[in-house]
């Protein structure tokens, strides 16, 4: 087989692929511009269904609660994940392997499996369910893919620098935070940014501890289990799919913008 054909073989391989990922989500954002309540179905373009979207205070509650959730937990799991992955990083061979390990079990585990253990922790402990409950267990199960983003940062730096800022006067603490880092900002962002979107995403472990707090996943869960495909969810999905698509395209926009100063 020569490389054309191998080329070729690739390349349709691929666009079958993305053809089958991405096509479904194209032909919901199309009929999300039509106010016809079956999809397939072409009513004429309309914007009925965002503005039905941006006025149903039930959906916009569930989208706040989203969004202040992923936030938050999002921002905890940054920090604690950045701390963790310095701390293994720095760790020798096999404590950093056991450590590793360890710290994507939750990432590796079933989903229901976590979320049944979560249910039983804070019940065992007396804790109730709700918005404490979610900010915990959104942290927890999403801090191994922070680590996993800062990680590589880690591994690119200077192995004598964080004792370089030492050596120049500063103090343990100070050298980490002047020194070290600084470099680790393009990790930490993309850490946060996935976590953001997986806690946004997520629906098992939510539905086990939300305690009443009706998050997007268990909004879309509860009213398709009473009413049906409401065609408003379309208009929903389609912007969070776009939301997200911006947020990635600006981060891989910036990170190459980075890496070409960087080579300069």
């Amino acid at each position: 087989m020569n490389k054309r054909v191998k080329s070729a073989l690739v390349w349709a391989f691929v666009t079958v692929m993305l053809a089958i990922m991405y096509v479904p989500i194209l032909i919901l954002i199309i009929y999300s511009f039509t106010d016809a309540k079956a999809l397939g179905v072409w009513n004429g373009f309309s914007f009925e269904l965002y503005a039905n979207l941006f006025t149903d205070a039930e959906i916009m509650g569930a989208l706040g609660n989203s969004l202040i959730l992923a936030a938050v937990s999002a921002f905890l799991a940054t920090v604690l994940g950045t701390a963790a992955a310095v701390g293994i990083y720095y760790m020798k061979a096999k404590r950093k392997a056991v450590a590793g390990f360890v710290a994507n079990i939750t990432m590796e585990n079933a989903e229901i499996v976590t979320g049944v253990a979560f249910m039983m922790f804070f019940l065992a402990v007396n804790i109730g369910y709700g918005w404490g409950a979610l900010i915990v267990a959104h942290t927890m199960i999403t801090v191994p893919y922070v680590i996993l983003s800062v990680t590589p940062k880690l591994s690119q730096l200077n192995p004598n620098l964080y004792e370089a800022g030492l050596d120049l006067g500063a103090s343990p603490i100070g050298s980490m935070f002047r020194v070290v880092i600084p470099q680790l900002i393009p990790g930490m962002i993309s850490g946060f940014i996935m976590a953001f979107t997986l806690s946004l995403d997520d629906f098992i472990v939510s539905k086990f501890i939300n305690g009443g707090v009706e998050t997007i996943p268990i909004y879309l869960y509860n009213a398709l289990a009473k009413r049906g495909a409401d065609p408003t969810l379309r208009a929903l999905s389609s912007v969070l799919f776009i939301a997200v698509l911006t947020v990635l395209i600006a981060l891989n926009i910036v990170s190459a913008k980075r890496r070409k100063a960087e080579v300069k």
